[in-house]
């Protein structure tokens, strides 16, 4: 056995045993080594993986706080702008509405002169103010004024469109024997108003405004139709959401130029209970505008409420002429009770163009006058509140 300690190979074999068994050691520290690091790494890892949970956690919280910081933010600012917004919307409907006394005081001075045309205009303007503060009103909390008695639904329709510039595009085409409960009349002819004010707004000044009502199942429909390009999908998306009462925008949501219609609207719907929906197409391919009056708004119209009475017997000197004191609280302001809410000229003709070869100016500021007062019943209905505060 001696000659294999002779014999290089022998001892070659046996460097190459030792350097195996060095090499399998240094293999087992390093792989041992690598597994305790292994195990460090993937427990600070799990560390990590909490902890970035942990801030996930934290940051969500934080941007729900904030979203909450800033909606009451929201809040606060739009309060304390509804606050203020509807305190000088008050006063600017008191002031509108001594307006309108003076104007119906003058219209029936110079009922036969040929002033009285610019009144009108005067008057309409007048009337498309106050429909603005009041609208501005409804979305600051403020209410409309409330009536003493039912308005027919026809009545309340041309009050409507008194509140509009182009009156004379709207063209009522029936009649209805319901009337609006007293507490919604104002309530629905400003809706109404709105409505028939974008509707004029988004079709052709030479086009008309069709207006029907539709009797359906636990109420009355007052359908609007106009012949403008009608509503993109978007927009119908949105007020879709306005009239749910799904999205109820504040006042700094309104846009520059903020857009009070629809939200005016939409307010007083949810506020009255009635229903709107401009998801359909007018017959004339513009938009169509659905107010859904239900039965719990409507009340059976009688006999002296019916449409408007004769011109002719009409007198001149009706009470709505001779309020001049009867307007006023002891201290001298306007009772915006005795407030009449406009109602429209429903004429297709100005004096100067009806005028024949042997008439004057004064014929046809005339006739002008008598057509007048023959609508200004629509503009005596009643109310309660006074004073300019908010019932």
């Amino acid at each position: 056995m001696a000659h294999y300690f002779t014999d290089p190979v022998f001892w070659v074999l046996a460097a190459v045993a030792l350097v195996a068994t060095a090499v399998l050691l240094l293999s087992r520290r390093r792989a041992r080594k690598l597994v305790s690091d292994l195990t460090l790494r993937n427990n600070r890892i799990g560390e990590l993986e909490r902890d970035l949970a942990e801030t996930r956690k934290r940051l969500a919280g934080a941007e729900e706080n904030a979203e909450e910081a800033a909606r009451e933010v929201r809040e606060i600012t739009d309060g304390k702008i509804s606050a203020v917004l509807k305190s000088a919307m008050q006063t600017l409907r008191l002031l509108a509405g001594e307006q309108q006394l003076m104007l119906d005081r003058l219209e029936q001075e110079y009922g036969g002169h040929k002033i009285l045309q610019s009144l009108l205009e005067v008057d309409r303007a007048n009337a498309q103010f106050a429909r603005r503060a009041l609208g501005i009103t409804i979305l600051c909390g403020g209410f409309p004024g409330r009536r003493r008695e039912p308005a027919s639904v026809h009545d309340v329709i041309r009050s409507a469109q008194g509140q509009i510039g182009p009156f004379d595009r709207v063209q009522i085409r029936s009649q209805s024997n319901f009337a609006i409960v007293p507490a919604a009349v104002d309530g629905v002819a400003l809706a109404v108003a709105e409505l028939l004010a974008n509707a004029a707004s988004y079709s052709r000044p030479e086009s008309t405004i069709e207006v029907n009502l539709q009797p359906v199942h636990q109420g009355l429909c007052i359908v609007i139709d106009d012949a403008g390009p009608g509503l993109s999908p978007e927009r119908k998306q949105k007020a879709a959401e306005l009239f749910s009462g799904e999205y109820r925008p504040g006042l700094s949501e309104l846009g520059n130029p903020p857009q009070f219609g629809f939200p005016v609207v939409a307010e007083l719907a949810r506020r009255f209970g009635f229903a709107v929906d401009v998801s359909t197409t007018s017959p004339f391919g513009g938009a169509r505008a659905i107010v859904r009056v239900p039965e719990g708004l409507l009340t059976t119209e009688y006999t002296e409420r019916r449409s408007t009475p004769d011109m002719a017997a009409t007198p001149r000197n009706t009470p709505a002429a001779q309020n001049s004191s009867g307007d006023r609280t002891a201290n001298g302001l306007p009772k915006r009770g005795e407030r009449k809410a406009p109602i429209a000229l429903v004429h297709t003709t100005s004096p100067e163009a009806g005028r024949q070869p042997g008439q004057n100016v004064e014929s046809a500021a005339a006739r002008m006058a008598a057509l007048q007062r023959g609508t200004r019943t629509g503009r005596q209905l009643p109310v309660t509140n006074q004073e300019g505060q908010d019932s």
